[in-house]
């Protein structure tokens, strides 16, 4: 298949934060880039001519773009970095390790230090991050200090004497401006002070610590504000205060990226959704703890293949086709691999938030495809969508006719009721008709449905015009009941699909079916049913209100003095509608009506407007 121009795949961009490469005629990098909004930052590549010559000659290159969506502007920075140093295209400027981004590090030692460094080191250490800046580091780790005494890395203690020592240690520390500065070691002090902290406590605060770093603040927000309230009930408001802030900082931070852990390495990331003629795969790989490379595929349904066995072709097809060599995959379902390959599902932590990223992915895939093949072969989009419907609401035919009822009055007056038409899932509105109601007296939804979905396919019948396959009745069980009695007594029960649709829940209800059917809120069937809902009653209330408005207009015509029924049609007949009788002039008024009756009517407007 020809690629797809540049202008198309700019339409079909997410508006979401993520990494976008760019590739030449030949299928190689030329450019990798992050972006807050995808849409936007690589639109504004052709939007212009660009100062710097070397970048319209990029833009000129560019036959394909690629992207991978991330959660935040943040993962995007760190994603851009790791394949830049994979790929090292050449309109970046090169990325070295000896600039690579900072980690936080947990000293393996008996009392554990925390500092900041650019080397993961594989000495029993746990390492968090990496962190956009150091910035971020210093902020997290003054915070950490500001919570919980803790040693840090340009405060060196005699590892020997601490390592040896069989008698119980204790932390020296003192609280200066809110944080604990750890002043030595102390064999077990005469008398135990908040300034001594014991072992068993610093093991405990760094389980503390280590849930900040993993972002699983809920425990401790809990106890920061427990000991905020208890503060304030002594009236001891700065001491609160000083708990309230460090509770804001907590919030407002995120501590651990979704893009790498160091713990996890040497992996391949799979997920997969489908529709009914295709599957979209997405593959990431992560070696040393980073996202290297992404990539989704696209597979055409020949028969009822399973999302399993589709998963399984794609992963055989992705692992000969970059030739990897992991010998671990995380899949969102468990599929058949064989022995050689260690195959995990994860339920949750950093692992399920990598399924969690490529399944996003996948999504969007399948998003940017749809909306491309809308473009570009509008027929396969509309096949696709009334296939679509008809599995979603187990319909005997595809629905590419659609017809939706909704009745508007207020109060029992002026009661009307709305029937709008879609033919392959878009409004048709010159087969739109508006009912007014004529044989329900007062305010009976039940009975003026009976009436117009009567009325409507007594018509199509009379007229030998076709049915539709689907009818939408905007109301729940009740509503749904009411139209059906007008199929039954025209002898549509079995030849035209009909079901409800409950505003409260969105829920769709079926003839003689009590458990009502709940679709995604996010399909495409859902989307079409509501635009069907809605049209009918924007539709409906748009007619509801000229009604009302000609009939007080009518209204007044009818309450000037002397003025009979026949003048009124002279008058209307002439200038329209009675809204332009009131703002005629009287030389006009006299050449329809004559200057007697004429006289009647101005002064009935005039002499309103004066007072």
């Amino acid at each position: 298949m020809a690629p797809l121009s540049i202008e198309i795949q700019l339409k079909t961009l997410p508006n979401s934060p993520g990494v976008y490469q760019f590739f030449d005629v030949k299928d190689k990098i030329l450019y990798i880039g992050k972006a807050k909004n995808l849409k936007k930052r690589v639109r504004s590549y052709f939007n212009k001519n660009h100062d710097q010559a070397k970048t319209n000659v990029l833009v000129k290159k560019i036959r394909s773009i690629k992207h991978i969506v991330v959660a935040t502007e943040t993962d995007a920075l760190l994603l851009e970095n790791n394949l830049i140093k994979k790929y090292q295209p050449r309109y970046n400027v090169l990325l070295k390790d000896d600039k690579s981004y900072p980690w936080i590090c947990i000293k393996n030692e008996r009392f554990p230090r925390v500092f900041s460094t650019r080397r993961v080191i594989k000495d029993g250490s746990e390492y968090f991050g990496p962190y956009s800046s150091v910035k971020v580091v210093n902020t997290i780790i003054n915070l950490i200090k500001s919570l919980y005494p803790i040693r840090i890395e340009n405060y060196n203690f005699s590892q020997k004497k601490i390592n040896n020592s069989e008698t119980d240690i204790f932390l020296k520390t003192h609280s200066h401006q809110g944080h604990f500065l750890v002043l030595g070691f102390a064999e077990r002090p005469k008398k135990l002070t908040r300034d001594y902290i014991s072992e068993t406590d610093y093991i405990e605060n760094m389980r503390f610590v280590k849930q900040i770093l993993n972002g699983k603040l809920g425990n401790i927000k809990k106890t920061l504000r427990n000991e905020m309230f208890k503060f304030s009930n002594l009236n001891l408001f700065e001491e609160a205060q000083s708990f309230k802030e460090k509770i804001i900082i907590l919030e407002n931070y995120q501590a651990r990226s979704t893009i790498v852990n160091p713990k996890i390495t040497d992996v391949e990331v799979y997920s997969i959704v489908s529709d009914e003629s295709y599957a979209y795969v997405n593959f990431l790989q992560v070696s040393h703890g980073a996202i290297i490379r992404a990539h989704t595929m696209e597979l055409k349904k020949k028969l009822d293949e399973t999302d399993a066995e589709l998963l399984t072709l794609a992963i055989m097809e992705m692992r000969q086709r970059f030739q990897l060599q992991s010998k671990a995959v995380y899949l969102p379902f468990k599929v058949e691999l064989g022995s050689n390959l260690k195959c995990t599902v994860p339920k949750v932590g950093d692992k399920k938030q990598l399924i969690d990223l490529s399944l996003r992915n996948a999504k969007y895939q399948r998003l940017e495809k749809l909306k491309q093949v809308k473009i570009t072969d509008p027929g396969r989009h509309v096949k696709r969508i009334m296939a679509q419907m008809k599995s979603d609401l187990r319909l005997k035919d595809a629905p590419t006719h659609i017809e939706c009822f909704d009745n508007s009055n207020i109060q029992g007056t002026h009661p009307v009721a709305a029937c709008v038409v879609f033919r392959n899932a878009k409004p048709s509105k010159k087969e739109y008709r508006h009912f007014n109601i004529k044989t329900v007296k007062g305010p009976d939804d039940f009975a003026s449905m009976t009436e117009v979905v009567y009325r409507r396919y007594k018509r199509l019948l009379e007229e030998k015009k076709p049915l539709p396959q689907l009818v939408i009745i905007d109301g729940g069980k009740g509503q749904l009941s009411a139209a059906l009695k007008s199929l039954d007594a025209l002898g549509l029960r079995s030849k035209i699909a009909i079901i409800g649709i409950a505003k409260r829940l969105e829920e769709l209800f079926y003839p003689n079916d009590p458990i009502p059917l709940y679709l995604d809120k996010k399909s495409e069937t859902l989307k079409i049913i509501q635009q069907l809902r809605n049209e009918a009653h924007r539709f409906g209330i748009d007619h509801h209100r000229n009604r009302r408005s000609k009939s007080a207009l009518y209204s007044e015509l009818e309450s000037i003095p002397g003025i009979g029924d026949k003048t009124r049609v002279e008058l209307l007949k002439a200038f329209k509608s009675p809204q332009r009788v009131s703002f005629a002039k009287l030389d006009e008024l006299e050449q329809i009506i004559g200057c007697s009756k004429a006289q009647k009517v101005y002064n009935y407007y005039h002499s309103k407007n004066e007072a």
